[in-house]
């Protein structure tokens, strides 16, 4: 017989504990959430795969996951009966309690104890994942299965790769067994105020604040948000300091490069001298222009796909700069370490590599605290600073708009396989990254007037 259906799940406990109402919208309203972004989905993507490759940790296990998605009931009569049946390995347990249903990634008995593993694809165990372990253990202790140790499994960003993924030394554990005893009579307390608050017929009178953030973005936001004004920031002063900008300029050596990167990163590294999440370049976007007046030439290249190396980027790139020019780029530190990282890796190219880095400006510098503007609403992101001087030029209303959905987008590709929508993914590419640096060439010109 399956348990009746369950009234919280781990995750909606968990949006309950950040902010009741929006466990109480996700209940009653879920069609007033926004949509998922590219990059939120590939985050929810990682979580499933990492999850999927540390059962290697605890192998020859049974998996007790739904065959549909949401029918826990049947996962929770499926866990039962393997425990009762003998299973030492138990993949995706679920168990309920109290109308609270958990279910955990790995379920393993050592020693005719039971041993509790929760997977995360992150380098560190953040303070969520203990409230996350914590309601699991008061569901799974509740149901009646003791737990001698509940443990966090997540990714050692001191691994690199080379040859074969090496799993045991891609993963860590670490025992949240003493934190999460601790916050067992807040789980219990906050479940039943949660139970209570599901009952209203309107939502909780909460207002937007820090939780909106913290430690999820919730998806509700803008629905919580309509119609209010939004607060209004003391507008920044106009400021602009024309000799700092003058200096700026001057030091300028044509031809100027305008050069943007992109880079995407995995949880899992896929290739040799890759760590998790290592930042991997697969595209940039070259504008060169031979004096302050000339129309730029562009240049761009764009990784075929994610298998391609950090070695094929290097290359096209440094067939592209020429000898001389300085190489302006916004946020200098950024391509500044890949550049590093690329020398590192290819110490054949590192005299070429560190080269372009002696020559590297940072156009977001005058930007900063020379050249402010009210309409650059107190930030220097190019994002902001590009529609404040060049009206008529803007990221809204692009295919791809920001580094992440960009990054998500690349990688995507290679589980793309209509040829149609990964040719218009590689043109909304190549449209976002060069956008970076023709933006870079119209702001360069607002300076030297």
């Amino acid at each position: 017989m399956l348990p009746p259906r369950h009234i919280l799940s781990k995750s909606t406990y968990m949006y309950g504990i950040q902010c009741h109402k929006r466990l109480w919208l996700y209940k009653n309203n879920p069609e007033l959430a926004e949509e998922i972004t590219e990059s939120q989905a590939a985050i929810f993507q990682v979580g499933t795969d990492v999850g999927k490759l540390a059962q290697g940790l605890f192998p020859y296990g049974v998996d007790a996951s739904p065959a549909e998605l949401y029918l826990y009931q049947q996962s929770v009569a499926d866990t039962e009966k393997y425990i009762r049946n003998g299973a030492n390995v138990i993949y995706e347990a679920a168990f309920q309690f109290e109308g609270v249903m958990a279910a955990l990634d790995i379920l393993v008995k050592q020693n005719g104890k039971w041993y509790g593993f929760e997977v995360k694809g992150s380098t560190k165990v953040k303070p969520q994942f203990i409230q996350d372990a914590a309601l699991q253990y008061y569901v799974i202790t509740g149901s009646g299965l003791p737990l001698e140790d509940i443990s966090i499994v997540y990714l050692n960003n001191d691994y690199v790769r080379q040859g074969e993924l090496d799993i045991q030394q891609l993963f860590r554990q670490q025992s949240v067994l003493a934190e999460v005893e601790i916050l067992q009579p807040v789980v219990a307390e906050e479940i039943e105020e949660l139970k209570e608050m599901l009952k209203l017929k309107t939502p909780p009178g909460i207002a937007p604040g820090e939780q909106c953030f913290k430690p999820y973005d919730c998806p509700f936001y803008s629905f919580c948000t309509k119609g209010m004004a939004p607060e209004e920031d003391e507008p920044e002063p106009t400021h602009i300091n024309h000799k700092a900008i003058r200096d700026f300029v001057k030091q300028l050596v044509y031809p100027v490069h305008h050069l943007d990167f992109e880079t995407w990163m995995t949880a899992v590294p896929e290739q040799d001298g890759h760590w998790p999440y290592r930042q991997i370049p697969f595209q940039y976007s070259l504008h060169i222009q031979r004096k302050p007046d000339a129309e730029p030439e562009h240049k761009s290249w764009l990784a075929p796909g994610p298998q391609a190396t950090i070695m094929d980027f290097a290359d096209a790139l440094l067939k592209d700069i020429e000898a001389s020019g300085t190489i302006l780029v916004y946020n200098l530190a950024f391509e500044n370490t890949i550049l590093t990282r690329i020398a590192e890796d290819y110490p054949k190219l590192a005299t070429k590599i560190k080269a372009i880095q002696s020559r590297l400006v940072d156009l977001m510098v005058p930007f900063k605290k020379n050249y402010r503007l009210p309409a650059m609403q107190w930030s220097y992101s190019i994002k902001y600073v590009l529609p404040a001087l060049v009206p008529g030029l803007s990221y809204d209303g692009m295919d791809i708009s920001n580094g992440a959905d960009a990054s998500a987008a690349f990688y995507n590709l290679k589980n793309e396989a209509d040829p149609a929508k990964a040719e218009a993914t590689r043109t909304a590419l190549e449209k976002y990254c060069g956008l970076d640096t023709l933006a870079m060439v119209k702001l360069l010109g607002e300076l030297l007037k």
